[in-house]
């Protein structure tokens, strides 16, 4: 029996070995779907240089000469290689890589299998160089997706690893689907039609968690901030007619389908039921009600004065007032004292004159 050191050291190398196999099959599906992917685009890029060269001729004077003494420009190696050219940018290493490694089969069906096999993808991409698969085939063997490869995944879903030599052929399902064969419906749907090939999933009513039907009649069980009445129909909650409200004191409570949302108060209110100096349930200081909305109190306009200093004026703010001084007064340790008048040049030169030395003669 083996001991504990050597058993850990054993494991750890069989995790190590089984995370490398695995790491192997991920980044070999994944070339597989890469080849094809770039298959594809060389055998795209070919149908469209073929479609710009199809007015083309050789170039020179006499093309009608030219065609009858060499060959057709329509089925010429040179319209073949001016297609090439175009069917890979620089940079792609992948795609430049395959053409050069295939480029003798491009030869082969523009001579002598183009009439015979037109769909350049299939004869090239998946019948020659087996790197891509029917569209609803996937893997070496090109099996048909889950669903069949008519519509895979039963066209609720799509196929992992579709129309390549790569992937497992499960279902990735559309939104509302479920279910290996995505014919099930996720909660919030609800079969509108169903059997063993065709599913349609559609949105329950929007106060629904789970459904049979189309309305708040069909629900089977409601979502939250919904609730069943007396006829089992799923209802909103007003949230916001509940005691305690579920907003702080200085909110008002806005009830919407399904949920709810707290909203600052007016500034002029003590606490609100509503938007605006209409909605407040008490005044804020500095505001009072005036035929039920909340005004400002002008302090400034009270009979008994409020800035009772000497020299100071009253000015009226928004839910309060200030105190300040009077015009051609300033505020000096807290009394309103007259600004000193700026004094004449020529007091000030006489002022310098008779404190100076020499000011005498």
């Amino acid at each position: 029996m083996l001991s504990t050191g050597p058993q850990l050291r054993l494991l750890r190398l069989l995790s190590c070995v089984t995370l490398l196999l695995l790491f192997q099959v991920t980044e070999a599906k994944r070339d597989l779907k890469s080849a094809c992917s770039t298959c594809q685009k060389i055998t795209d890029n070919f149908n469209k240089g073929f479609d710009r060269t199809a007015k083309q001729n050789f170039g020179g004077g006499n093309t009608a000469w030219e065609e009858r003494a060499l060959s057709k420009y329509e089925t010429s190696e040179i319209r073949l290689m001016e297609i090439l050219e175009e069917l890979c940018d620089s940079s792609s290493f992948d795609c430049n890589h395959m053409l050069e490694e295939h480029e003798d089969h491009f030869e082969t069906w523009w001579f002598k299998s183009k009439t015979k096999h037109p769909d350049l993808h299939k004869w090239f991409c998946i019948d020659t160089i087996k790197v891509c698969c029917a569209k609803g085939t996937f893997g070496p063997d090109c099996n048909a997706c889950v669903g069949g490869s008519d519509r895979p995944c039963h066209g609720n879903g799509n196929c992992d690893g579709d129309g390549t030599r790569g992937g497992n052929g499960n279902c990735s399902c559309d939104e509302g689907y479920a279910g290996e064969l995505c014919l099930d419906c996720i909660d919030g749907y609800f079969n509108e039609v169903r059997n063993d090939t065709i599913s349609l999933c559609t949105d329950c009513h929007s106060s629904c968690k789970t459904c049979n039907g189309a309305t708040n009649q069909d629900c089977d069980e409601c979502k939250e901030g919904w609730e069943e009445d007396e006829q089992e129909v799923c209802v909103d909650v007003n949230e916001c007619s509940k005691d305690p409200s579920p907003c702080e004191e200085d909110q008002y409570c806005l009830n919407t389908e399904g949920s709810y949302s707290c909203k600052a108060c007016d500034e002029v209110c003590s606490g609100c039921a509503g938007a605006g100096p209409d909605g407040c349930q008490a005044c804020a200081s500095g505001y009072q009600d005036t035929e039920g909305s909340c005004t400002d109190i002008d302090e400034c306009s009270q009979p008994e004065p409020i800035c009772t200093k000497e020299h100071e004026d009253c000015v009226n703010t928004k839910g309060s007032y200030v105190c300040i001084c009077s015009s051609g007064y300033e505020e000096q340790d807290g009394d309103c004292v007259q600004k000193a008048e700026p004094e004449k040049e020529e007091d000030s030169e006489a002022s310098e004159a008779s404190t100076s030395p020499h000011g005498e003669l």
